[in-house]
């Protein structure tokens, strides 16, 4: 069983004890991960805040290099990462629709070196006979990077990276089922980065906690759920930390009557259930026009049958396990209950028997508005799909829920799909897709799924502040 060790100051460190990291496939662990406390968050912090100076100072083409270092290890390393976040998180190693811990991995790679290229140039206001006005991008000092457990490795680069590529250090809390490729990620990057620049605190309880009421961080970037997104922005107001939370969604899809069945249930099965539905941005409710309401139902129900679900490491595998078995309960409470106020279940619906985690991926007919599998997010292999008759009615419905992360329109007629796509109330919309994100695209949530936007140069600014400076010529 491997030993993982926290990273701070360029040093791994140990605690007094450690905590074991369970395989979702298997029900067994598979590493030890050391359980830090606040101490070592304030280690983490001192480190971080020693770095900075230099770190902030050192030219913009030295940062790009080193990021591009970092990127070039992690290609080096992909088939070790691979293997980690398949042992850690369950996804398989290659997925449905090449959605798995390759895809991870491999999209590390490419958001670091494309975040590492990005450039926040001086903005010149005003330039005449009697004033030079600027606006300048500066560093914020400290960040601190709260990760989930569903995209553990990818989402780390998500914060960490464009927080290091404006000049930032940061401290990094992986989720402590998920710990394992992050740390390795961080002792990668140490090899790389000064001592200090880049620092990983590992731990169960408290330590998150730590971060969030720490005066020495001057911003977190969270991935995770609303509630505790709301418990983090309480603790940050303390010194007026600044924050990107990236929290829960339940986006809608609505599809058009002028799609073909067969043609477009591929489609929505794959975007409802890559990586088991355990995706922020997955197709979570799915409203489809009465007039093909059963041959779309009858088609999502036939390709969850011929779903492979299996252990993440066997070759084939297209669904791995529900990551943890707390989610797996949550999952199964929400098909008994929609079972019991009427839905039917056209496909899966029940737990895997045997080890692991496994639930079968689930179609569900006549779900309704109202039911909890339709108004709360399920995170799990479980797709609720709701009759409509009028497109104005199914954009309201859809609107009506505190979330506000994605949402899609499917048509044959893009235009119209676009206007409609426009009333959806989510921070992302796509026509004909869902959940395709991209490194130079802002991503982020209205409404309870979030504050700020992340990636390109809209979420590269959410790692600074400005400084105005003006120069007077008479």
């Amino acid at each position: 069983m491997g030993i993982f060790n926290m990273i701070i100051n360029g040093q791994p460190v140990k605690a007094e004890s450690t905590f074991d990291v369970i395989n979702p496939a298997t029900g067994e662990p598979f590493a030890q991960v050391q359980a830090g406390n606040a101490t070592h968050v304030d280690a983490a912090v001192a480190a971080a805040r020693a770095a900075f100076p230099a770190w902030s100072g050192l030219p913009e083409a030295e940062r790009k290099r080193l990021l591009h270092a970092i990127g070039a290890a992690i290609e080096a390393n992909m088939a070790e990462l691979m293997e980690l976040v398949t042992k850690e998180s369950g996804k398989p190693l290659g997925g449905l629709n090449g959605i798995g811990s390759g895809m991870e991995v491999g999209g590390a790679i490419a958001w670091t070196h494309a975040t590492a290229d990005l450039e926040l140039p001086v903005e010149v206001i005003q330039d005449n006979d009697d004033a030079r006005v600027e606006v300048h991008r500066k560093p914020l000092g400290v960040v601190a990077s709260i990760t989930p457990w569903n995209w553990p490795l990818m989402i780390a680069i998500w914060h960490v990276i464009p927080a290091l590529r404006a000049g930032n250090t940061v401290v990094v809390k992986p989720a402590s089922s998920t710990p394992t490729a992050t740390i390795r990620l961080v002792e990668l990057a140490n090899t790389i980065l000064p001592p200090g620049v880049l620092n990983i605190v590992t731990g169960e309880s408290g330590v998150g906690s730590a971060i969030a009421k720490h005066r020495g961080i001057d911003k977190i970037v969270f991935t995770g759920s609303t509630p505790t997104g709301r418990s983090i922005m309480q603790n940050a107001a303390a010194n007026l930390k600044r924050l990107t939370l990236e929290l829960g969604g339940n986006d809608a899809g609505i599809v058009l009557p002028d799609v073909d069945p067969k043609a477009v249930a591929p489609k929505l099965f794959g975007v409802g259930f890559h990586n088991n539905g355990q995706t922020c941005a997955c197709l979570k409710r799915l409203y489809v026009h009465d007039s093909i309401y059963d041959d779309v139902v009858a088609e999502l129900a036939r390709i969850a049958g011929e779903t492979v679900v299996d252990d993440g490491l066997a070759e084939g595998t297209q669904l791995g396990p529900v990551q943890n078995k707390a989610q797996l309960n949550f999952v199964r409470e929400l098909v008994e209950d929609a079972k019991e106020h009427g839905a039917r279940i056209v496909a899966g619906g029940r737990v895997k028997a045997g080890a692991g985690f496994f639930f079968e991926p689930t179609v569900i007919a006549e779900a309704k508005d109202g039911m909890r599998v339709v108004d709360e997010e399920q995170f799990g292999p479980v797709l609720p799909v709701i009759r409509y008759t009028d497109v104005d009615d199914a954009i309201r419905r859809a609107n009506d829920n505190e979330n506000g992360l994605g949402g899609s329109i499917w048509s044959n007629d893009r235009a119209r799909a676009a206007e409609l796509a426009r009333r959806l109330e989510c921070g992302t919309a796509w026509v004909n897709e869902h959940g395709a994100l991209q490194p130079d695209a802002p991503f982020g949530g209205v409404k309870q799924s979030g504050l700020g936007v992340e990636f390109g140069r809209y979420g590269l600014e959410e790692y600074t502040s400005i400084q105005t400076l003006k120069i007077m010529k008479r």
